[in-house]
C-alpha cells in the first residue's frame, strides 16, 4: 500500500490522504485548507490527483478541515461512496452547505473589488448547490459495523470522542499475500470532556497514523479548563462587559453551552443572557439534541437530575435571523456571545469582534487551536491592532486563551493512545500537526520506547508494509 499525503502534513489543516491498495484508490478525508487567502483558494480549487480515479472515500468526522472539499471532489467527477457515521453524515451535510454559501459570498465580495479594478471575476470553489449533492453519496456505517470500501480491505469505524459521530478508521488489509492492520486516528478526543464518550484506543494495529496537533502541550484536566472559563466569564460580567467567543459551530459550541448550563444550574454564576449566533451552530445543536445516545454518562446524569436538556436553558437564545444578530451589537448589558467561525475568518463573529474589540470591558475568549495567518491566531497572540473587513481596529478588549477546552488530545493522551497500540506496532505516522508539536511528541515517544516515527511532508508518499 502506498499512502500519499496531500493535506494536514506538517501542518494542521486540509486533511487529505490517498491510499493506493490492490490497484484501487481509497481517499481518507477531503478537507478544506485554511491559511493565507490567495494560497487557500488555489490549494482548494485544484486537486493534486484526478478525483475520477478515486474508488472510495472514508470521512472521519464533519469538521471542515476534514470534510470541506468534498463538494469540489464530487463537482470534479468523483461518483463513489463516502463512508462515515450517520451523525457525521448529518452534520457534514449542513456544514458543507454552509461552506458553499460562504464560498459564494466570498466570491461575490472579491468580484466586486475585482470589477472596480477591471479584473476578471473569480468563481467560487463550489456553491451551496454543489454541496447539497454530496449527501447523496454518503454511505452511513455505525460504529464497529464492518464494510469493504475497496478490494482486499475490510474497514470499521470506532468512536474517536472528538465531536458527535467522529471516528477513527480501522483498515484490515490483505495485499500481495500479506495481512496487516492500519489504524487512522482522525482527530483524537480527550477523556472526561463534556457531552461525549471517551475515545476508543487502538487495538493491535501494525501501522498507526495519528494526529499530533497538541503534541507539545499536555492539557490540564477538563475541570481546570471549566473553572478557568468560569473565571473569565465572571470577571468580564463583573466589569459590565461582553464575552465574545469565536467557536466552531460543531462540537465546541455545544460543549460551551453545556458548560454554561452547568455554571448557571449549580449557582456558580449569576445567569446572564447567552446567545449562540450562527445558523450552522443552531442547526448542529438540533442534531446534537436529537442524538443524546452519543452523550456520556455524566451528561446523561445531568439531564436526569436537572430534568432539563443539556443544550437548552432559560437564558439561552439560539439566533438565526440576521436582524436579531445585529441587535446584539446595540446592547450594552453583560452577555455571552458564541459565534462562528472558530478561527474568526468569516461569518457573524467578525461583526461581533468589530463592534466589541475596542472596548476594554469586553473579553475575546479563544477556546481552540488557531491556524497561522488567521484572525484568530492574531488575536491569540494578542496583537494590538488587527484588520477586520479591511478596516484597522485597536484591540482594547482583554484576550483570554483557554487551551484546556480543546477537543483534541493533549500530549499526555497522545502518548497513551500510541502506547495502547501494543508491542507489535511497526511504525507511527504523525500527521495534522506543526513541527514544534511533532518534535516534542517524538521525544516523548522515544522515552516510552515506541515504534519508529515518520513525519511526512505534503506531497510525499510512504509505502507499507
Amino acid at each position: 500500500m502506498k499512502i500519499t499525503f496531500f493535506g494536514a502534513a506538517q501542518t494542521v489543516t486540509g486533511s487529505k490522504y490517498l491510499l493506493d491498495v490492490n490497484g484501487k484508490r481509497l481517499l481518507l478525508e477531503c478537507g478544506f485548507f485554511q491559511g493565507k487567502r490567495g494560497e487557500t483558494y488555489e490549494k482548494n480549487l485544484k486537486f493534486p490527483f484526478d478525483p475520477r480515479t478515486v474508488d472510495a472515500v472514508i470521512l472521519s468526522h464533519a469538521h471542515i478541515d476534514h470534510s470541506g472539499n468534498l463538494p469540489n471532489l464530487v463537482k470534479q467527477g468523483y461518483e463513489g461512496p463516502i463512508y462515515t457515521t450517520p451523525a457525521t453524515a448529518m452534520l457534514a451535510d449542513i456544514m458543507l452547505q454552509d461552506s458553499g454559501h460562504i464560498q459564494e459570498a466570498d466570491a461575490e465580495y472579491v468580484n466586486f473589488k475585482r470589477a472596480r479594478k477591471g479584473e476578471p471575476p473569480m468563481e467560487p470553489i463550489y456553491t451551496q448547490e454543489d454541496a447539497k449533492r454530496v449527501a447523496g453519496q454518503f454511505a452511513r456505517k455505525e460504529y464497529n459495523q464492518e464494510f469493504s470500501p475497496v478490494d482486499g480491505v475490510t474497514a470499521h469505524l470506532v468512536d474517536a470522542g472528538h465531536i458527535l459521530g467522529s471516528a477513527a478508521v480501522v483498515l484490515d488489509i490483505r495485499e500481495d499475500g500479506k495481512k496487516y492492520r492500519f489504524w487512522f486516528s482522525g482527530d483524537i478526543g480527550r477523556e472526561n470532556l463534556p457531552l461525549l464518550v471517551d475515545p476508543v484506543l487502538p487495538d493491535k494495529p501494525d501501522y498507526l497514523m495519528m494526529e499530533c496537533t497538541y503534541g507539545d502541550k499536555p492539557h490540564s484536566d477538563p475541570e481546570d479548563a471549566y473553572r478557568e472559563f468560569r473565571d473569565v466569564v465572571a470577571r468580564t460580567i463583573k466589569r459590565g462587559g461582553k464575552v465574545i467567543i469565536p467557536a466552531f459551530a460543531v462540537g465546541r459550541t455545544q460543549e460551551l453551552v453545556y458548560s454554561l448550563n452547568r455554571m448557571f444550574s449549580d449557582g456558580e454564576l449569576k445567569p446572564v443572557p447567552v446567545f449562540v449566533d450562527s445558523p450552522l451552530a443552531v442547526n448542529a445543536s438540533k442534531i446534537f439534541k436529537e442524538h443524546t445516545e452519543y452523550f456520556d454518562d455524566e451528561t446523561q446524569k445531568f439531564i436526569r437530575q436537572g430534568n432539563h436538556p443539556a443544550l437548552d436553558f432559560p437564558m439561552l437564545t439560539y439566533i438565526q435571523n440576521v436582524d436579531e444578530s445585529k441587535k446584539l451589537n446595540e446592547r450594552r448589558d453583560p452577555m455571552i456571545i458564541i459565534s462562528a467561525s472558530g478561527m474568526a475568518e468569516n461569518g457573524r463573529i467578525l461583526h461581533h469582534l468589530a463592534n466589541n474589540i475596542e472596548d476594554a470591558k469586553n473579553t475575546i475568549t479563544i477556546v481552540g487551536w488557531q491556524a497561522p495567518y488567521t484572525l484568530g491566531r492574531r488575536l491569540a497572540e494578542r496583537e494590538k491592532q488587527v484588520k477586520i473587513f479591511g478596516e484597522h481596529y485597536v484591540r482594547r478588549a482583554e484576550v483570554a486563551t483557554i487551551g484546556g477546552l480543546s477537543a483534541h488530545a493533549g500530549q499526555d493522551m497522545l502518548v497513551r493512545y500510541a502506547k495502547a497500540a501494543g508491542p507489535d506496532l511497526k511504525k507511527i505516522i504523525l500527521v495534522h500537526g506543526e513541527q514544534d508539536a511533532e518534535s516534542a511528541l517524538v521525544k516523548k515517544f522515544a522515552e516510552n520506547g515506541l515504534a519508529p516515527v515518520e513525519y511526512p511532508e505534503e506531497g510525499s508518499s510512504l509505502v507499507l508494509p
